[in-house]
């Protein structure tokens, strides 16, 4: 532990001065973090205190990822996702953090072009603009010509950007931990399984070589399908740091009065883009889970294409079944239809207040009780319900999440392509597609199949086991484990008040051994420094010095102090 903070001792000193510059010194100062140097924390509280008072903590928030830059920035708009852990102020204001960073040299580029390729770039690319088409908090994108002739666009990753990223995910896991030892609101928020769910999203993202095998799947859902678009992946020129892709240009969705100007049908392609997801989510179980303006465009016919395939969802046969049946059920108006939904979807603790809960779906079905479907907003049902699950504390799974907020996206698109399509509308013949399916005589039958498998294995089995229980049982190997929450925290404690008291006593019992031979010498009329001829200070100040030195360096080293 002491190795690692040595390690990174300047990453953790900017973490703190971050948190202390944005009204946050109270972490630093209460954890034993940032103990291996002296923090003028309480300036930084002080010359904070005046710039923080008209700003919420999630704008707070905000300013510290900022503060600490790229790697930072990816891992808050990948916490802005999950409205079911975080309250909604700080989901919107992580909702604001931009990708605005400084593109890397060109040099770099070609560096790491022909590391990751081992080939010469002047033999893989006819030209390679120096000028990259866009930069962000992992990588960049440089348009070229291939030696073939074909234009493509390749996405370059920054250098070291792997190392820091771990480094920092290492750092955080490491205050998550201590934050949970020490404050009731990270416990509440289990930070330390938020700071891992983030980062295996984040390190997937720096391999390259899975955006590509997205991008293929979901064009793969729509081969023959003219209407869809995704560009082509060139595996030849792609590895973990290099994604080379097909270049193509069109008009993005955030440029709606440049659609209008070129004559396409904005109302045709708010149609086709909802039908394609709903395809992906409903039929395929795998999809597209970032579909922002800038990542989708429009090619003449009023063709749909798909770019950036970074992020994407995948939902299980069980996960689509549980989904559509809280659409149909939110249509149908259902309180029970919900909550059964809701528990099968999330993990609901065993604590949770079943009654409070069926009180606050039921004052959510009256809100939209009476109101015409085609009025109904899906990213405001969704945006309640997961409000409902962050107050409850009901974990919903990842990629539910994830399918929630790519609703919540597509929903304000489509609302400016064309405001007079229901999504919910557009949705229903899917979910009871998905209910059809569910409830068809052969699905019954698969079903029936796997389970009397499992319950025939099971049966045979259970002699065995039954067996192995009663021995154990007779020979007295059964073992109860207890756990004690804080525990580790207690004894660390414990272990600390321990070794300072046993480094107080060995001072004392040197202090007494000197001082008394000192008085004894003085009293038979010797030299006060000398003992029969030896030099008594001078051997016992080595010997306390040795000893003492010997003592900190043991309990430094345990790194319990």
């Amino acid at each position: 532990m002491i190795g690692k903070r040595i390690r990174h001792l300047q990453r953790y000193r900017d973490i703190a001065l971050a948190l202390a510059r944005n009204g946050f010194g109270f972490i630093v100062e209460e954890t034993e973090l940032f103990q291996l140097w002296q923090l003028p924390v309480r300036v930084f509280r002080q010359a904070a205190a005046v710039s923080i008072e008209k700003k919420s903590i999630g704008e707070r928030i905000r300013c510290v990822i900022q503060d600490l830059g790229p790697t930072f920035i990816k891992l808050g708009q990948i916490a802005s996702t999950r409205p079911d852990m975080l309250p909604e102020d700080i989901v919107a204001a992580l909702g604001k953090l931009q990708d605005q960073v400084p593109p890397f040299p060109f040099r770099h580029v070609s560096d790491i072009i022909e590391q990751s390729l081992q080939l010469p770039i002047h033999a893989v690319f006819a030209k390679l603009e120096e000028a990259p088409l866009a930069a962000a908090s992992i990588g960049q994108v440089h348009v070229g010509l291939l030696q073939s002739g074909e234009r493509v666009a390749v996405k370059i990753q920054r250098p070291g950007v792997a190392e820091t990223i771990v480094t920092d995910l290492e750092i955080l896991e490491q205050m998550a931990e201590l934050a949970e030892s020490r404050f009731e609101w990270a416990r509440t928020f289990r930070i330390r399984d938020m700071i891992r769910e983030f980062g295996k999203s984040l390190l997937s993202e720096l391999d390259y070589t899975n955006e590509g095998k997205n991008a293929e799947k979901i064009a793969s859902q729509f081969k023959g399908d003219n209407l869809i678009y995704v560009p082509k992946i060139y595996w030849a020129y792609t590895t973990k740091q290099v994604l080379t892709m097909e270049y193509i240009e069109g008009i993005k969705l955030n440029q709606p009065e440049l659609l209008e100007e070129k004559g396409y049908n904005r109302q045709q392609i708010a149609r086709r883009l909802i039908q394609s997801l709903f395809h992906q989510i409903f039929v395929e179980g795998f999809f597209h889970a970032d579909p922002h303006p800038g990542n989708i465009l429009i090619l003449p016919g009023e063709i749909v294409a798909f770019m950036d395939f970074g992020m994407v969802g995948r939902l299980t046969p069980e996960m689509k079944y549980h989904f559509s049946s809280l659409i149909i059920a939110l249509m149908r108006r259902s309180t029970d239809g919900i909550i059964k939904s809701i528990m099968r979807i999330g993990l609901i603790d065993d604590d949770v207040d079943m009654a409070a809960l069926r009180e606050d779906l039921e004052r959510l079905r009256e809100k939209y009780y009476g109101v015409p479907l085609s009025q109904v907003s899906i990213g405001g049902i969704v945006n309640d319900l997961f409000d409902v699950a962050y107050r409850f504390q009901i974990r919903i799974p990842a990629n539910l999440i994830l399918l929630g907020k790519t609703l919540l996206t597509v929903e304000g698109v489509v609302e400016q392509l064309d405001p007079s399509l229901s999504i919910v509308n557009m949705a229903e013949p899917f979910g009871l597609r998905l209910l059809r399916e569910r409830l068809h005589p052969l699905h019954f039958g698969k079903n029936l199949l796997k389970d009397v498998a499992e319950y025939g294995e099971l049966l045979v089995s259970l002699p065995r086991h039954t067996k192995v229980l009663l021995s154990m049982l007779r020979k007295g190997n059964v073992r109860l484990e207890i756990s004690v929450p804080e525990l580790d925290l207690f004894l660390r404690k414990l272990d600390r008040i321990g070794n300072r008291i046993s480094f107080s006593i060995v001072l004392l019992s040197f202090s007494i051994i000197m001082t008394g031979l000192l008085i004894g010498s003085s009293l038979a009329g010797r030299n006060p420094g000398y003992l029969v001829n030896v030099p008594t200070v001078e051997i016992g100040l080595f010997v306390a010095g040795f000893m003492l030195l010997w003592l900190l360096f043991s309990i430094f080293r345990s790194g319990r102090f």
